[in-house]
Protein backbone atom coordinates (compact mmCIF):
# COMPACT_ATOMS: atom_id res chain seq x y z
CA UNK A 1 0.00 0.00 0.00
CA UNK A 2 0.92 3.72 -0.31
CA UNK A 3 1.10 4.50 2.74
CA UNK A 4 4.79 4.17 4.73
CA UNK A 5 4.61 1.81 7.04
CA UNK A 6 5.21 2.68 10.55
CA UNK A 7 7.73 0.33 13.00
CA UNK A 8 5.96 -0.77 15.76
CA UNK A 9 5.76 0.91 18.96
CA UNK A 10 8.09 -0.20 22.07
CA UNK A 11 4.95 -1.14 23.87
CA UNK A 12 3.92 -3.51 21.69
CA UNK A 13 4.01 -7.05 22.63
CA UNK A 14 5.00 -10.47 21.02
CA UNK A 15 2.34 -12.70 20.69
CA UNK A 16 1.00 -14.52 23.85
CA UNK A 17 3.69 -12.37 26.28
CA UNK A 18 1.49 -11.05 29.29
CA UNK A 19 0.04 -7.83 29.49
CA UNK A 20 -0.02 -7.06 25.63
CA UNK A 21 -0.85 -3.05 25.29
CA UNK A 22 -4.15 -1.56 25.42
CA UNK A 23 -5.21 0.19 21.88
CA UNK A 24 -7.67 3.30 22.48
CA UNK A 25 -10.80 3.29 19.85
CA UNK A 26 -9.20 6.76 18.49
CA UNK A 27 -5.68 4.29 17.73
CA UNK A 28 -7.78 1.54 16.40
CA UNK A 29 -9.38 4.10 13.93
CA UNK A 30 -6.21 5.30 12.57
CA UNK A 31 -4.30 1.64 11.85
CA UNK A 32 -7.53 0.56 10.05
CA UNK A 33 -8.35 3.82 7.92
CA UNK A 34 -4.25 3.79 7.46
CA UNK A 35 -4.62 -0.17 5.92
CA UNK A 36 -7.93 1.16 4.43
CA UNK A 37 -6.58 4.13 2.37
CA UNK A 38 -8.10 5.80 3.95
CA UNK A 39 -5.84 8.70 5.61
CA UNK A 40 -4.75 10.08 2.44
CA UNK A 41 -5.47 8.80 -0.78
CA UNK A 42 -2.87 6.17 -2.32
CA UNK A 43 -1.23 5.69 -5.68
CA UNK A 44 -1.90 2.11 -6.30
CA UNK A 45 -3.54 1.49 -9.67
CA UNK A 46 -7.48 0.47 -9.09
CA UNK A 47 -6.74 -3.46 -9.59
CA UNK A 48 -4.01 -3.48 -6.69
CA UNK A 49 -6.34 -1.30 -4.32
CA UNK A 50 -9.30 -3.94 -5.15
CA UNK A 51 -6.79 -6.98 -4.19
CA UNK A 52 -5.19 -5.27 -1.07
CA UNK A 53 -8.31 -4.57 0.04
CA UNK A 54 -9.80 -8.14 -0.42
CA UNK A 55 -12.90 -6.82 -2.94
CA UNK A 56 -14.94 -4.06 -2.32
CA UNK A 57 -18.92 -4.57 -1.13
CA UNK A 58 -21.11 -4.50 -4.52
CA UNK A 59 -24.90 -4.74 -4.03
CA UNK A 60 -25.33 -1.99 -5.76
CA UNK A 61 -23.40 -0.72 -9.22
CA UNK A 62 -22.17 2.36 -7.92
CA UNK A 63 -20.46 2.00 -4.17
CA UNK A 64 -17.22 -0.04 -5.71
CA UNK A 65 -16.43 3.34 -7.85
CA UNK A 66 -17.09 5.70 -4.55
CA UNK A 67 -15.19 3.31 -2.29
CA UNK A 68 -12.15 3.68 -4.97
CA UNK A 69 -12.76 7.47 -5.51
CA UNK A 70 -12.35 8.16 -1.23
CA UNK A 71 -9.01 6.13 -1.99
CA UNK A 72 -6.98 6.47 -4.70
CA UNK A 73 -5.44 9.70 -6.29
CA UNK A 74 -6.72 10.44 -9.63
CA UNK A 75 -9.39 8.03 -9.98
CA UNK A 76 -11.83 8.22 -12.36
CA UNK A 77 -14.83 5.64 -13.11
CA UNK A 78 -13.54 4.58 -15.79
CA UNK A 79 -10.10 2.89 -14.56
CA UNK A 80 -12.70 0.30 -12.50
CA UNK A 81 -14.90 -0.43 -15.56
CA UNK A 82 -12.10 -0.72 -17.90
CA UNK A 83 -10.76 -3.74 -15.34
CA UNK A 84 -14.47 -5.10 -15.73
CA UNK A 85 -14.73 -5.06 -19.45
CA UNK A 86 -10.46 -6.31 -20.02
CA UNK A 87 -12.55 -9.01 -17.11
CA UNK A 88 -9.58 -8.54 -14.35
CA UNK A 89 -11.84 -7.62 -12.16
CA UNK A 90 -15.41 -9.04 -11.58
CA UNK A 91 -18.81 -9.20 -9.79
CA UNK A 92 -19.28 -11.93 -7.62
CA UNK A 93 -21.00 -13.21 -4.30
CA UNK A 94 -17.94 -14.32 -1.47
CA UNK A 95 -17.87 -12.76 2.06
CA UNK A 96 -20.79 -13.14 4.00
CA UNK A 97 -22.76 -14.42 0.70
CA UNK A 98 -22.72 -10.85 -0.05
CA UNK A 99 -21.84 -9.74 -3.71
CA UNK A 100 -18.49 -7.89 -3.89
CA UNK A 101 -16.15 -6.79 -6.69
CA UNK A 102 -13.02 -8.93 -6.54
CA UNK A 103 -9.68 -9.28 -8.80
CA UNK A 104 -9.81 -12.58 -11.15
CA UNK A 105 -7.30 -14.12 -9.11
CA UNK A 106 -9.77 -13.15 -6.02
CA UNK A 107 -12.92 -14.15 -7.27
CA UNK A 108 -11.12 -18.13 -8.05
CA UNK A 109 -9.16 -18.47 -4.81
CA UNK A 110 -11.77 -17.29 -2.67
CA UNK A 111 -14.74 -19.03 -3.53
CA UNK A 112 -13.63 -22.41 -2.33
CA UNK A 113 -12.59 -21.04 1.07
CA UNK A 114 -15.83 -19.49 1.66
CA UNK A 115 -18.27 -22.01 0.45
CA UNK A 116 -19.38 -23.85 3.84
CA UNK A 117 -21.00 -20.43 4.41
CA UNK A 118 -22.78 -20.36 0.95
CA UNK A 119 -23.81 -24.60 1.91
CA UNK A 120 -25.11 -22.49 5.46
CA UNK A 121 -27.22 -20.11 3.08
CA UNK A 122 -28.30 -22.87 1.02
CA UNK A 123 -29.93 -25.08 3.91
CA UNK A 124 -32.09 -22.40 4.75
CA UNK A 125 -33.58 -22.92 1.58
CA UNK A 126 -33.78 -26.73 1.82
CA UNK A 127 -37.71 -27.11 2.16
CA UNK A 128 -37.77 -25.20 -1.10
CA UNK A 129 -36.21 -27.88 -2.39
CA UNK A 130 -37.82 -31.42 -1.70
CA UNK A 131 -37.01 -34.24 -3.92
CA UNK A 132 -34.67 -31.75 -5.93
CA UNK A 133 -30.75 -33.54 -6.72
CA UNK A 134 -28.83 -30.81 -5.83
CA UNK A 135 -25.74 -32.60 -7.71
CA UNK A 136 -27.80 -32.24 -10.99
CA UNK A 137 -29.04 -29.24 -10.35
CA UNK A 138 -26.05 -27.58 -10.13
CA UNK A 139 -24.88 -29.82 -13.67
CA UNK A 140 -27.98 -28.60 -15.50
CA UNK A 141 -27.40 -24.61 -14.05
CA UNK A 142 -23.96 -24.77 -15.15
CA UNK A 143 -24.66 -26.12 -18.45
CA UNK A 144 -27.24 -23.37 -19.04
CA UNK A 145 -24.76 -20.62 -18.13
CA UNK A 146 -21.73 -21.70 -20.14
CA UNK A 147 -23.82 -21.98 -22.78
CA UNK A 148 -24.23 -18.08 -22.16
CA UNK A 149 -24.69 -16.14 -19.90
CA UNK A 150 -28.11 -16.40 -18.40
CA UNK A 151 -30.90 -13.89 -16.94
CA UNK A 152 -32.04 -15.07 -13.13
CA UNK A 153 -35.39 -14.86 -14.62
CA UNK A 154 -34.13 -17.41 -17.42
CA UNK A 155 -32.18 -19.16 -15.38
CA UNK A 156 -35.11 -19.99 -12.92
CA UNK A 157 -37.71 -20.98 -15.93
CA UNK A 158 -35.03 -23.83 -16.76
CA UNK A 159 -34.84 -24.84 -13.70
CA UNK A 160 -38.61 -25.25 -12.92
CA UNK A 161 -38.75 -27.48 -15.83
CA UNK A 162 -36.87 -29.78 -14.15
CA UNK A 163 -38.80 -29.44 -10.63
CA UNK A 164 -41.71 -27.56 -11.46
CA UNK A 165 -42.65 -28.16 -7.90
CA UNK A 166 -40.04 -26.59 -6.25
CA UNK A 167 -40.28 -23.34 -4.59
CA UNK A 168 -38.60 -20.94 -7.64
CA UNK A 169 -36.23 -18.70 -5.12
CA UNK A 170 -35.02 -21.85 -3.62
CA UNK A 171 -33.97 -23.07 -7.06
CA UNK A 172 -32.18 -19.89 -8.24
CA UNK A 173 -30.59 -19.62 -4.78
CA UNK A 174 -29.51 -23.20 -4.87
CA UNK A 175 -27.60 -22.38 -8.32
CA UNK A 176 -25.79 -19.38 -6.69
CA UNK A 177 -25.13 -21.47 -4.01
CA UNK A 178 -23.48 -24.48 -5.75
CA UNK A 179 -21.49 -22.58 -8.75
CA UNK A 180 -18.94 -19.94 -8.46
CA UNK A 181 -21.26 -17.95 -10.65
CA UNK A 182 -20.35 -13.87 -11.89
CA UNK A 183 -22.17 -10.91 -13.00
CA UNK A 184 -21.37 -10.69 -16.65
CA UNK A 185 -20.53 -6.73 -18.13
CA UNK A 186 -22.33 -4.33 -19.10
CA UNK A 187 -23.79 -5.17 -15.46
CA UNK A 188 -21.89 -3.24 -13.36
CA UNK A 189 -20.57 -0.96 -16.21
CA UNK A 190 -20.05 3.32 -14.76
CA UNK A 191 -23.18 5.19 -16.72
CA UNK A 192 -23.77 1.42 -18.89
CA UNK A 193 -25.00 -1.34 -16.19
CA UNK A 194 -27.68 -3.79 -17.37
CA UNK A 195 -29.59 -6.38 -15.75
CA UNK A 196 -28.10 -9.13 -14.18
CA UNK A 197 -26.91 -11.96 -16.72
CA UNK A 198 -24.85 -14.98 -14.92
CA UNK A 199 -22.50 -17.50 -16.07
CA UNK A 200 -19.33 -19.55 -14.01
CA UNK A 201 -16.75 -17.99 -12.84
CA UNK A 202 -13.75 -20.37 -14.72
CA UNK A 203 -15.78 -19.48 -18.04
CA UNK A 204 -15.90 -15.79 -18.16
CA UNK A 205 -12.21 -15.86 -17.33
CA UNK A 206 -11.36 -18.50 -19.82
CA UNK A 207 -9.09 -20.59 -16.83
CA UNK A 208 -9.70 -22.89 -13.85
CA UNK A 209 -9.28 -21.79 -10.35
CA UNK A 210 -5.67 -22.14 -8.90
CA UNK A 211 -5.34 -23.71 -5.19
CA UNK A 212 -8.05 -21.88 -2.86
CA UNK A 213 -6.08 -19.21 -0.96
CA UNK A 214 -5.55 -20.55 2.51
CA UNK A 215 -7.09 -19.66 5.59
CA UNK A 216 -3.59 -18.47 7.07
CA UNK A 217 -3.10 -16.31 4.03
CA UNK A 218 -6.69 -15.13 4.65
CA UNK A 219 -5.99 -14.11 7.99
CA UNK A 220 -3.14 -12.67 7.14
CA UNK A 221 -4.52 -10.25 4.37
CA UNK A 222 -7.45 -9.64 6.39
CA UNK A 223 -4.79 -7.82 9.36
CA UNK A 224 -3.03 -6.46 6.25
CA UNK A 225 -6.82 -3.98 5.08
CA UNK A 226 -8.66 -3.95 8.12
CA UNK A 227 -6.01 -4.82 11.24
CA UNK A 228 -5.55 -4.41 14.47
CA UNK A 229 -8.73 -7.18 14.81
CA UNK A 230 -9.74 -9.89 16.64
CA UNK A 231 -11.17 -13.43 15.98
CA UNK A 232 -14.58 -12.58 16.07
CA UNK A 233 -13.76 -9.20 13.41
CA UNK A 234 -12.54 -11.94 10.97
CA UNK A 235 -15.36 -14.01 11.04
CA UNK A 236 -17.81 -11.21 10.95
CA UNK A 237 -16.09 -9.95 7.53
CA UNK A 238 -15.29 -13.17 6.31
CA UNK A 239 -18.60 -14.88 7.22
CA UNK A 240 -17.05 -17.69 8.66
CA UNK A 241 -16.42 -19.67 11.55
CA UNK A 242 -14.16 -21.58 13.54
CA UNK A 243 -11.03 -19.57 12.97
CA UNK A 244 -10.02 -19.36 16.59
CA UNK A 245 -7.65 -22.33 15.53
CA UNK A 246 -5.96 -20.39 12.63
CA UNK A 247 -4.83 -17.59 14.72
CA UNK A 248 -3.78 -19.68 17.36
CA UNK A 249 -1.40 -21.55 14.28
CA UNK A 250 -0.34 -17.64 13.26
CA UNK A 251 0.41 -16.50 16.98
CA UNK A 252 4.35 -16.78 16.50
CA UNK A 253 4.08 -14.61 13.33
CA UNK A 254 1.97 -11.65 14.99
CA UNK A 255 1.26 -9.28 18.00
CA UNK A 256 -1.16 -9.05 20.52
CA UNK A 257 -3.09 -5.77 21.28
CA UNK A 258 -6.12 -5.14 23.24
CA UNK A 259 -9.21 -2.90 23.04
CA UNK A 260 -10.72 -0.60 25.76
CA UNK A 261 -12.92 -3.58 26.58
CA UNK A 262 -10.39 -5.95 26.93
CA UNK A 263 -10.89 -7.98 23.72
CA UNK A 264 -7.71 -9.84 22.11
CA UNK A 265 -6.40 -8.39 18.92
CA UNK A 266 -4.54 -9.31 16.59
CA UNK A 267 -1.69 -7.63 14.10
CA UNK A 268 0.82 -7.87 11.19
CA UNK A 269 4.38 -6.52 13.16
CA UNK A 270 4.88 -4.17 10.11
CA UNK A 271 1.70 -3.13 9.64
CA UNK A 272 1.29 0.82 10.55
CA UNK A 273 -0.12 1.89 13.54
CA UNK A 274 -0.53 5.72 13.68
CA UNK A 275 -0.97 8.00 16.40
CA UNK A 276 -3.80 9.00 17.16
CA UNK A 277 -3.84 12.63 16.82
CA UNK A 278 -2.94 11.79 12.80
CA UNK A 279 -5.08 13.85 11.06
CA UNK A 280 -7.68 11.89 9.23
CA UNK A 281 -9.15 14.17 6.35
CA UNK A 282 -13.23 14.06 5.21
CA UNK A 283 -14.26 11.45 3.36
CA UNK A 284 -17.94 10.47 1.60
CA UNK A 285 -18.37 6.49 1.87
CA UNK A 286 -21.26 4.86 -0.58
CA UNK A 287 -24.02 2.93 1.37
CA UNK A 288 -21.87 0.09 1.09
CA UNK A 289 -18.55 -0.24 2.36
CA UNK A 290 -16.57 -2.41 4.46
CA UNK A 291 -14.82 -0.12 6.34
CA UNK A 292 -18.01 0.10 8.14
CA UNK A 293 -18.74 -3.50 8.04
CA UNK A 294 -15.75 -5.23 8.55
CA UNK A 295 -15.39 -6.00 12.33
CA UNK A 296 -17.51 -7.54 14.94
CA UNK A 297 -16.97 -4.21 17.09
CA UNK A 298 -17.43 -0.98 14.71
CA UNK A 299 -16.98 1.22 17.21
CA UNK A 300 -13.44 2.02 15.32
CA UNK A 301 -15.42 3.76 12.46
CA UNK A 302 -19.18 4.40 14.10
CA UNK A 303 -19.55 6.18 17.30
CA UNK A 304 -21.73 3.78 20.01
CA UNK A 305 -23.83 7.28 20.02
CA UNK A 306 -24.30 6.94 16.46
CA UNK A 307 -24.97 2.96 15.79
CA UNK A 308 -27.70 2.42 13.09
CA UNK A 309 -27.93 6.68 12.15
CA UNK A 310 -26.35 5.87 8.67
CA UNK A 311 -28.95 2.98 7.79
CA UNK A 312 -32.71 2.39 8.49
CA UNK A 313 -34.03 -0.80 8.07
CA UNK A 314 -33.03 -2.21 5.06
CA UNK A 315 -32.31 1.00 3.07
CA UNK A 316 -28.35 2.32 3.81
CA UNK A 317 -27.22 5.63 3.59
CA UNK A 318 -23.90 6.90 2.16
CA UNK A 319 -21.72 8.27 4.97
CA UNK A 320 -19.54 10.78 5.54
CA UNK A 321 -16.08 10.41 8.32
CA UNK A 322 -14.96 13.73 9.88
CA UNK A 323 -11.84 12.72 12.10
CA UNK A 324 -11.70 9.23 10.70
CA UNK A 325 -15.35 8.63 12.76
CA UNK A 326 -19.08 8.53 11.33
CA UNK A 327 -20.39 11.97 11.76
CA UNK A 328 -23.07 12.93 8.91
CA UNK A 329 -24.76 11.21 6.14
CA UNK A 330 -25.10 12.08 2.65
CA UNK A 331 -26.75 11.73 -0.79
CA UNK A 332 -25.82 12.68 -4.38
CA UNK A 333 -28.99 13.70 -6.91
CA UNK A 334 -28.96 14.55 -10.57
CA UNK A 335 -30.58 17.03 -12.78
CA UNK A 336 -32.41 16.07 -15.64
CA UNK A 337 -30.54 15.46 -18.49
CA UNK A 338 -27.04 14.42 -19.16
CA UNK A 339 -24.90 17.75 -17.97
CA UNK A 340 -27.39 18.62 -15.50
CA UNK A 341 -26.81 19.89 -11.92
CA UNK A 342 -25.28 17.82 -9.40
CA UNK A 343 -25.75 18.54 -5.83
CA UNK A 344 -24.50 17.05 -2.96
CA UNK A 345 -26.75 17.09 0.42
CA UNK A 346 -24.68 16.68 3.71
CA UNK A 347 -26.91 16.19 6.74
CA UNK A 348 -24.33 16.17 9.97
CA UNK A 349 -25.73 13.87 13.25
CA UNK A 350 -24.49 17.16 15.38
CA UNK A 351 -23.09 20.60 14.23
CA UNK A 352 -19.60 20.62 12.45
CA UNK A 353 -16.91 22.97 13.86
CA UNK A 354 -16.33 25.65 11.00
CA UNK A 355 -12.94 23.87 9.86
CA UNK A 356 -14.85 20.86 9.47
CA UNK A 357 -17.65 22.13 7.67
CA UNK A 358 -15.03 23.70 5.27
CA UNK A 359 -12.94 20.33 4.60
CA UNK A 360 -16.31 18.71 3.80
CA UNK A 361 -17.58 21.31 1.26
CA UNK A 362 -14.45 20.98 -0.51
CA UNK A 363 -14.43 17.07 -0.82
CA UNK A 364 -17.74 16.93 -1.53
CA UNK A 365 -17.11 19.38 -4.55
CA UNK A 366 -13.94 17.02 -5.15
CA UNK A 367 -16.42 14.45 -5.68
CA UNK A 368 -18.74 16.26 -7.85
CA UNK A 369 -15.82 17.51 -9.97
CA UNK A 370 -14.60 13.50 -10.24
CA UNK A 371 -17.89 11.29 -10.28
CA UNK A 372 -20.41 13.38 -12.41
CA UNK A 373 -20.12 15.18 -15.74
CA UNK A 374 -23.12 17.63 -14.06
CA UNK A 375 -22.26 21.42 -15.54
CA UNK A 376 -23.25 22.81 -12.39
CA UNK A 377 -22.49 21.76 -8.67
CA UNK A 378 -23.91 22.68 -5.50
CA UNK A 379 -23.06 21.38 -1.53
CA UNK A 380 -25.47 21.74 0.77
CA UNK A 381 -25.90 20.99 4.83
CA UNK A 382 -29.32 19.60 5.48
CA UNK A 383 -30.71 19.42 9.19
CA UNK A 384 -30.05 16.61 11.62
CA UNK A 385 -32.75 14.36 11.23
CA UNK A 386 -33.44 11.13 9.59
CA UNK A 387 -32.81 11.68 6.35
CA UNK A 388 -36.09 11.02 4.34
CA UNK A 389 -37.55 13.65 6.82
Amino acid sequence: MAAAKKTPPPHARASGAAHPAVLSARELNRATLDRQLLLRRSTLTAERAVAHLVGLQAQNTRPPYFQLFARLAGFAPSDLSVLMESRAVVRTVTLRSTLHTHTAEDALTLRPLVQPARERELHLFRKGLVGVDTARLARIAQELVEERPRTVRELRQALLEEWPGADPLALTVAARCLLPLVQVTPRGLWDRSGQVALTTAGHWLGRTAPAPLSPDALVLRYLAAFGPASVRDLQTWAGLTMMREVFDRLRPRLLTFRDENGTELFDLPDAPRPGPDVPAPPRFLPEFDNVLLGHADRTRVIPAVHHGRNGKGNQAYGTVLVDGFLAAVWRLERGKGRGGAAVVTVQPFEPLRPADRDAVTAEAAHLLDVMTDADEHDVRFGHVVDFDG
